[in-house]
């Protein structure tokens, strides 16, 4: 094999992954996948699309070896083929974030409408943590949840912050999580615990963020 044929056919490939991901449905997609496994129709659900798009997509990031599935009964589950496409995820999300002002200008303003223009970061969750000075909460969905978290969490998930309001204690700062920097879930859950009187704030990244770090992680 002759040298530009190697390069050619090594950068191609490649070229041909990096493709899959240039959809913000499927980057959205990988995302979701990245806090569990699901079928089509949750999937749709989420990003607001029809079933029929949503397959369209998985077969891309499938076809890419992004994705890998199951069949349980009449269901097919698709999940992350490994723990490096969501690093993948990870370093584009970074260096977006970083390089586009346009991004950080819409992530900006929207957590200024919210409140929720700081965050903690990881560094400073765990040592919280280990002081036992705050009360973590997990807003992500019940479903999620279930599939891992990270330890001392309590779930409370979209639509039940209300009923979970009373049985927070006031004198300790909360921190909300969610599936990751652009999940609004967190942003939602701050917005609606200062505004009832609490010390709230959000995580700045999210659970898939812990689990790469090899942090410990329960299950239920």
């Amino acid at each position: 094999m002759e040298k530009r044929e190697f390069k050619d056919r090594v950068y191609g490939g490649i070229a041909q992954m990096t493709k899959a991901l240039s959809n913000p449905h499927r980057l959205e997609i990988i995302e979701l996948l990245a806090q569990g496994e699901k079928t089509v129709e949750v999937i749709a659900a989420e990003i607001h699309a029809s079933v029929a798009n949503t397959s369209q997509h998985l077969q891309v990031l499938k076809q890419s070896k992004l994705l890998s599935t199951r069949k349980q009964g009449h269901y097919i589950y698709y999940r992350l083929s490994s723990p490096e496409v969501f690093q993948a995820w990870q370093a584009l999300r970074t260096l977006s974030t970083r390089e586009l002002p346009e991004v950080e200008r819409v992530i900006s303003d929207f957590r200024k409408e919210k409140d929720s223009l700081e965050g903690v970061s990881m560094e400073e969750l765990i040592q919280k943590l280990q002081a036992d000075e705050v009360i973590l909460l997990d807003v992500r969905p019940t479903e999620e949840y279930l599939l891992g978290h990270i330890p001392k969490a309590i779930s409370v998930p979209p639509g039940d912050w209300e009923q979970h309001l009373h049985t927070l204690p006031t004198e300790k700062e909360i921190i909300a999580y969610c599936r990751g920097p652009f999940c609004v879930f967190a942003d939602d859950a701050v917005a609606l615990l200062k505004s009832r009187g609490y010390r709230a704030i959000r995580l700045e990244v999210g659970f898939p963020d812990w689990k790469l770090l090899g942090l410990p992680v329960e299950l239920n």
